[in-house]
């Protein structure tokens, strides 16, 4: 790490993954975009962008929320019912904030969160 730089007093990120299993409206890019700005909007996060792309017809999407805090992205494969999203915050935000709204938008069957703090080195030294 280099010497010169300021050691913060907290960790710079929190990024949690969030793995939906069995879940709804994957194919709805409105339903998607409602999600990011809910999702963001939980956590105190400033959305600044929003770029989603859908595959074909009942293709899944795939998608980013620029935040000013970092960022959400999204990808969706409606034939299975299964969505991975990661939210990346920085600052004030807590990302676990985020999981209600989502949970709540695709009613998935199941759910796998992971969490880690971006930064674990400045901790070590």
């Amino acid at each position: 790490m280099n010497e010169k730089a300021t050691r913060p007093t907290h960790l710079p990120g929190q990024h949690v993954l969030i793995d939906l299993y069995g879940a709804s409206k994957l194919e709805e890019i409105e339903r998607i975009r409602d999600a990011l700005v809910a999702a963001a909007s939980a956590c105190d996060a400033t959305v600044l962008d929003i770029h989603l792309h859908k595959f074909g017809n009942k293709g899944g999407v795939t998608g980013v929320a620029i935040l000013a805090e970092s960022h959400i992205s999204i990808h969706t494969w409606p034939e299975i019912g299964f969505a991975a999203l990661d939210i990346f915050v920085c600052g004030n935000c807590d990302a676990n904030c985020a999981i209600e709204p989502v949970v709540r938008i695709f009613e998935p069957i199941q759910t796998q969160i992971n969490e880690m703090g971006r930064g674990q080195l400045f901790k070590q030294a």
